[in-house]
C-alpha cells in the first residue's frame, strides 16, 4: 500500500508539471502569434481595402525597401525614389502608348488633387522612351492638373520594380518600404483607395519587416 504522503507528493508533482506544460504552451502560443501574427495582416488589410477598383490590389506579408533607380522631373532634374523618403508615395508606371494608362490617368490627377500634401504624392512615372516632350503632351491631353512629370526614358523602373505590365502601381510608405501594388488599371480617385491612402499615411498597415 503506498502511503498518502507519496500520493500526495505525486499529485503535486503531477499538478507542477501541467502547470508547467501549459505554462510552456503558452510561451510556444505567443511565440507562433508572434511570427504569424504579422503576416496575417495582409489578409486582413486585403478584406477592408482590396474592393472595388482595388480588388487586384495586392499587399505584401513583409515590408522590404523598393530599389533605388534613377529617373527626373520635367526639368530634367535628376530624383531617385529616396527624395520622398518621409512621405507615403503611390508610384504609377505608364507610357504614352498604354491605353489602360491613359484611362485611368484623370482619376490619378484627381488623387493627387485631393490629398496631395506634405505627407503623400502620387509620383505618375512615364517609362516610355519617346522621352519628355512626348510625355508632357501626354499630361496635357488627359487634362492632367495636378501631377507632377516625371521621366524613366530608359525604362529601367519597369525592371526594377519588376512590372509584369503597364500601367503598374505601387504604394510606398515613409520608410521607403513597399506596402502592395495592382497591376493594371483603377480608378485611384474612389472612397476605397482614399481609404487605403489614409491608413497608409497613418501608418495603420504595418506588418513585419523581416
Amino acid at each position: 500500500m503506498i502511503p498518502s504522503r507519496f500520493k500526495l507528493s505525486a499529485r503535486g508533482a503531477v499538478k507542477s508539471a501541467t502547470m508547467a506544460l501549459c505554462a510552456a504552451s503558452l510561451v510556444v502560443s505567443a511565440a507562433i502569434y508572434g511570427i504569424t501574427g504579422a503576416e496575417s495582416n495582409p489578409q486582413e488589410f486585403k478584406q477592408r481595402f482590396s474592393k472595388g477598383e482595388l480588388t487586384a490590389f495586392v499587399f505584401k506579408k513583409k515590408r522590404k525597401a523598393v530599389p533605388e533607380f534613377n529617373f527626373t522631373d520635367g526639368e530634367e532634374k535628376p530624383l531617385t525614389l529616396g527624395d520622398w523618403k518621409g512621405r507615403v508615395v503611390l508610384l504609377n508606371l505608364w507610357a504614352t502608348w498604354c491605353g489602360p494608362c491613359r484611362k485611368e490617368m484623370p482619376g490619378l490627377d484627381r488623387l493627387q488633387g485631393a490629398m496631395g500634401s506634405d505627407d503623400f504624392e502620387v509620383v505618375a512615372l512615364s517609362v516610355d522612351r519617346k522621352g519628355i516632350k512626348a510625355s508632357a503632351k501626354f499630361l496635357k491631353e488627359v487634362g492632367a492638373k495636378n501631377l507632377q512629370l516625371y521621366i524613366d526614358d530608359t525604362s529601367k523602373a519597369m525592371f526594377e520594380m519588376r512590372a509584369r505590365g503597364l500601367p503598374a502601381t505601387y504604394l510606398i510608405d515613409r520608410e521607403g518600404r513597399l506596402i502592395g501594388q495592382l497591376v493594371g488599371p483603377a480608378e485611384w480617385d474612389t472612397e476605397e483607395a482614399k481609404a487605403l491612402i489614409e491608413a497608409a499615411i497613418k501608418g495603420e498597415l504595418e506588418v513585419a519587416t523581416n
